[in-house]
């Protein structure tokens, strides 16, 4: 399979707001996270990392400019793999160890990991047999209903189990945007199998439908609208008989 240089590696498209969306196209795109970089007054934010194969601070020059809060929507591989490049680390309490001490069974690489997840490979040395996480332990553990200040823009941190137990989304009251993490996005979606896992799930969705968001960027496939939230959320929930 053909490797791509680290020149090539990351897609950077400016949005709205004032966030970018950051993205490694070479990777299949049930597996690609969204990486959103936004952009605040006194510093800036980032929400997840990528998998980490090629350095985000070496070929993402954004993310270098000010100083900036790197903040994980959860611990799978695909969303923390650049945290450790990052001074100011930011995660849930419930997922705070693994960012901490990652492996490949806790951050879900031993399922997942291989090289049919790419289109292309990342530059050698990389090797998908031997992929891990680096360790990258949280400077500030967050809560439900924490803020993260940017100075003028301020998110509210929700809580949302049932996809991973320190799932977060981050929601800005003033703009509509929610930045919604892996437990909603316009795609397949994973949930936890036990009956505790799919009982916070449906809390969690229940929550989000709630919001009166005007657009919704996601942890995987493209943004959508608030009014796309809504739908999606009550078809899931209908579906769950909820």
């Amino acid at each position: 399979m053909t490797r791509i240089p680290p020149a090539d590696w990351y897609r950077i498209r400016p949005v709205a707001d004032g966030i970018t969306h950051i993205d490694e196209p070479f990777i299949r795109e049930f597996y690609r996270c969204n990486i959103w970089h936004v952009r605040g007054r006194d510093r800036d934010m980032l929400v997840d990392s990528g998998m980490g194969v090629v350095s985000l601070r070496a070929w993402v020059p954004l993310v270098t400019e000010r100083p900036l809060d790197a903040v994980a929507s959860h611990t799978h591989f695909d969303h923390i793999g650049c945290h450790h490049e990052f001074p100011c680390r930011l995660c849930h309490a419930a997922e705070a160890a693994i960012l901490a001490a990652p492996t490949r069974d806790n951050t879900s690489a031993a399922n997942y990991v291989s090289d049919e997840i790419f289109d292309a490979l990342p530059p050698e040395p990389y090797q998908s047999a031997t992929y891990g996480v680096a360790p990258a332990p949280a400077t500030r553990i967050l809560t439900d209903g924490d803020i993260i200040d940017l100075g003028d823009r301020h998110f509210e941190v929700i809580h949302t189990p049932g996809h991973s137990p320190g799932g977060i989304a981050l929601w800005e009251a003033a703009t509509g945007v929610l930045i919604s993490g892996d437990i909603l996005y316009d795609g397949p979606l994973i949930e936890g199998e036990s009956p505790e896992e799919q009982a916070q799930y449906i809390a969690s969705m229940r929550r989000l439908r709630d919001l009166p968001a005007r657009v919704v960027h996601g942890g995987h496939f493209p943004s959508f609208s608030g009014e796309r939230l809504r739908e999606l959320i009550d078809d899931w929930l209908r579906a769950k008989g909820a």
